[in-house]
């Protein structure tokens, strides 16, 4: 029996592009003698729809962004959505590849609660205080992770006093710093700051993706990343370093120029690798993650490492570095997604033995 994949990708958000990506990826990568692929679009407004069965790989993201097929509106998403419709047999695991809030922040992940089915990656409270990044700085902060300073605003507050925050940042983090969204992924809205009109523009803009923004001290550092997979024992990949060619490492540098180079694995220490894993770990335990996360640090000239964030959905074509760094450790893509479905199911037959009655 093949087992039956519900891929669902697109979104309302930001980061639809990267998403549809992300889905022509696996599906040229998912073996059709083990996995039959159910392809579900969500639409840039919103929209659900349920393709055919694929039957091989799609040549262009296009194929994949269904203007026919089964649309399903909210009300009546739960009920056939994740079926197949050859035979009506609900799908055997869902594969969210949704970048962002839509997708990637818990709300996904709670309607597949309810429903009971397994599905690749984070649960619900790893989704939601992984893409919030000021809880999971939080969260980072109680488990006693070193972190880079950082504020944060909401945006009723910085409209009431723009000057008052503008100043509470120069006063505690000063030049230069970050300003980010608090829940949006891939790099969007981010703009580094070297002084006050700068700061200005970027709550500006990091204010039109998010009600909520961060603001993180700027530190000379090494970029650092590593991936982790594994539900309650967790294992941690070889270490990749990010060398962006611009000033930082933005949306453009990730997705459009290549203007990036990936050095994997990273020039480090074998103790500076130890403290690395360590502190990856520690991270994905804190926030109770399961199937993958990509961790993200800084690492000074003095050999000191600050966790930056984790992502609970990296980016996952073959060329993004989740994949790299898993190939440079030993496992190729099509085995590194046949393994995140395998998780997916054993993580739901293990909670299957939960008591929910007296």
């Amino acid at each position: 029996m093949k087992t039956k994949v519900g891929l669902l990708y697109g979104g309302k958000s930001a980061e639809h592009k990267v998403s549809m990506q992300t889905a022509m990826a696996v599906i040229g990568a998912l073996d059709l003698e083990k996995f039959e692929i159910h392809p579900i679009y969500i639409s840039e407004d919103g929209q659900w729809i349920k393709g055919q069965q694929l039957t091989g790989p799609v040549s262009h993201v296009n194929e994949l962004a269904f203007s026919n097929g089964e649309a399903l509106s909210q009300t009546a998403l739960a009920p056939n959505l994740f079926q197949a419709a050859e035979n009506n047999e609900s799908f055997d695991v869902i594969f969210p590849l949704l970048h962002g809030p839509n997708g990637e922040d818990g709300t996904v992940q709670g309607l597949l609660e309810l429903l009971n089915l397994p599905y690749v990656g984070n649960g619900v409270l790893a989704s939601s205080a992984g893409m919030d990044k000021v809880i999971m700085k939080n969260i980072f902060a109680q488990a006693g992770l070193p972190q880079v300073k950082y504020n944060w605003f909401i945006r009723s507050e910085w409209e009431k006093s723009k000057d008052l925050a503008y100043e509470k940042v120069e006063n505690e983090l000063g030049y230069p710093c970050f300003v980010k969204p608090a829940n949006l992924g891939s790099s969007v809205g981010i703009s580094k700051c070297t002084n006050r009109s700068q700061l200005e523009k970027a709550f500006v803009d990091a204010f039109q993706f998010d009600r909520k923004i961060i603001i993180e001290e700027g530190v000379t550092a090494r970029e650092i990343e590593a991936g982790v997979l594994g539900n309650d024992h967790p294992e941690c990949s070889v270490a990749g370093e990010i060398v962006p060619k611009m000033d930082f490492y933005d949306y453009k540098a990730k997705y459009e120029d290549g203007e990036t180079a990936l050095i994997i694995p990273a020039e480090i220490s074998e103790a500076e690798y130890g403290a690395l894993k360590e502190m990856a770990i520690r991270a994905y335990k804190a926030l109770d993650c399961s199937g993958l996360v990509r961790a993200d640090f800084f690492l000074t000239r003095e050999g000191k490492f600050y966790i930056n964030e984790i992502n609970t959905m990296p980016g996952f074509t073959p060329f993004s570095m989740f994949p790299l760094l898993w190939k440079h450790t030993g496992v190729e893509y099509p085995q590194l997604i046949e393994r995140l479905v395998n998780l997916a199911i054993e993580r739901h037959a293990e909670k299957q033995h939960i008591k929910y009655t007296m």
